[in-house]
């Protein structure tokens, strides 16, 4: 007997044992999908080439997070989902850290990386700070963020970050970039994570340019929540900054619970 459930016409199944009249060497030369169908265990462990994903090892906590501009201020949020691939592992797992008054930094990708990430930019800023006697500004974090993984790429930091503050004139300054500190700035939005194509979609959508506080929030609410609630990765609520010259206002957000 031979435990692959075969439908040929000299093969008889017999509960989940197959008596066969072919000898079993002969099985291995029958094409993959005569060998398996759908009802087969064997089927769900090891699907036909055709229906195998390779899921990135980004993807495996899930992440949601987007930055956009403002009239003078700058928001970003991200949701509070925190899982190992499908399974919800936290509800308030935190994936936006503040680095000083007008600077905030999300980090999406693999949990591990992004605590460990978080921990070492702080001991660098505080490092920055001792030796300049000063802040530091969006644009020089950026640099310094994007040169530590740049010298980790053979060996990265599995987190995409996304940089939101305001400068020294306070005006917006967003950037984003990929695990080896390729850099991309724009003056609009920026998204990261496992739904980042319906944050796009989203905020393509709601997007206005010089946008008020109240109204960058709402924007900034809606494209995360309608985005998060398409992706199985993502969700669970949320929560949203958005920082001005006379300081940072945050709250979090009420999403579906599954």
């Amino acid at each position: 007997g031979n435990l692959l459930p075969i439908n040929q016409n000299n093969h008889t199944v017999v509960g989940r044992r197959l008596e066969t009249s072919t000898p079993a060497s002969s099985l291995l030369s029958y094409p993959y999908h005569h060998r398996c169908h759908q009802h087969s265990l064997l089927y769900l462990l090891h699907p036909p080439p055709h229906l195998q994903t390779a899921m990135s090892i980004l993807e495996y906590n899930g992440a949601a997070i987007i930055a956009m501009s403002g009239k003078d201020c700058v928001g970003i949020a991200s949701d509070n989902r925190m899982g190992i691939s499908y399974q919800t592992v936290s509800m308030d797992f935190k994936k936006i850290f503040q680095m000083n008054e007008k600077l905030f930094v999300g980090l999406a990708g693999l949990a591990s990386d992004v605590q460990t990430l978080d921990q070492l930019l702080r001991f660098r800023m505080n490092l920055y700070e001792l030796r300049e006697e000063r802040e530091m500004t969006p644009k020089v974090f950026t640099n310094l963020l994007s040169n530590m993984l740049y010298e980790k790429r053979f060996g990265p930091y599995f987190a995409e970050p996304v940089v939101a503050g305001l400068d020294e004139n306070d005006k917006p300054y967003l950037a984003t970039m990929d695990l080896i500190g390729a850099t991309s700035s724009t003056e609009d939005f920026v998204v990261a994570g496992t739904c980042a194509g319906n944050l796009y979609g989203m905020c393509e959508t709601l997007y206005k340019k010089d946008m008020e506080q109240e109204e960058l929030f709402e924007t900034l609410a809606q494209a995360l929540l309608a985005s998060v609630d398409r992706d199985a990765l993502s969700g669970w609520g949320g929560v949203v900054h958005i920082i001005t010259k006379e300081g940072i206002i945050s709250r979090e957000l009420k999403g579906r619970q599954d």
